[in-house]
């Protein structure tokens, strides 16, 4: 009668029988090593699920950019336009989870790319505002300062110096607004003047440093 073959496995050539010393020892040294994987599973996961949730803010250029170059797909893209579309909070945190599962398919190079366009933005938005309100702070100095066109113009010697001065005197003309006001928190009447002053500041401050765009907003 033939002998019944122990059950087991081989591990780097030597066979482990179940239930044997080895085995169990193994079989512990598994599990703490999983029980390590899930704790990482588990953070990675939560990274980019929040990750993902950041994908929800990111410039439509940069999206498209990701898009292009192969780093997100049509079921992520559409997953996250859906979540943009719920209002209903259990209804988008469930969106949002789906999200996080599409996040954890990408690839570590693909995850680094999205970082990076979350960056790019981040610091990009942060250099817009800054030069917007540099332009700010020249187009008010001009219209109260005299000194200031002075100081603007050795900076910017490229300025239509006679055009600069035709607004500056038009805005302190039509800023009618008394002391009276001021004190009750009244803000200065501005007018087209001042308006077309802050759009020569920005076009000559762009030729500099090409982060303010290029529209007709008022500031």
């Amino acid at each position: 009668m033939s002998r019944k073959p122990k059950k087991g496995y081989f591990v780097k050539g030597q066979f482990v029988a179940e239930g044997s010393e080895l085995d169990l020892e193994l079989k512990r040294e598994l599990k703490g090593t999983d029980s390590l994987s899930r704790t990482d599973r588990k953070r990675e996961s939560d990274e980019r699920q929040d990750l993902g949730a950041e994908l929800l803010t990111l410039r439509s250029d940069l999206a498209e950019r990701l898009y292009a170059q192969g780093h997100t797909n049509d079921s992520l893209r559409d997953a996250l336009t859906e979540a943009r579309r719920i209002t209903n909070f259990e209804g988008k945190r469930r969106q949002m989870q789906y999200v996080g599962k599409l996040m954890r398919k990408l690839s570590e190079e693909s995850v680094q790319a999205v970082r990076d366009a979350l960056e790019e933005q981040r610091v990009g938005s942060s250099r817009v505002t800054l030069a917007l309100h540099e332009a700010e702070q020249w187009r008010d100095r001009l219209v109260k300062e005299d000194a200031a066109l002075d100081e603007w113009m050795t900076a910017h010697p490229s300025t239509d110096s006679q055009q600069l001065r035709a607004l500056i005197r038009q805005a302190r003309k039509d800023d009618t607004t008394t002391k009276s006001d001021v004190s009750h928190g009244l803000l200065p009447r501005q007018g087209r003047a001042y308006r077309e002053i802050f759009q020569l500041v920005k076009s000559h401050l762009n030729q500099d440093d090409a982060l303010i765009p290029d529209n007709d907003d008022d500031f």
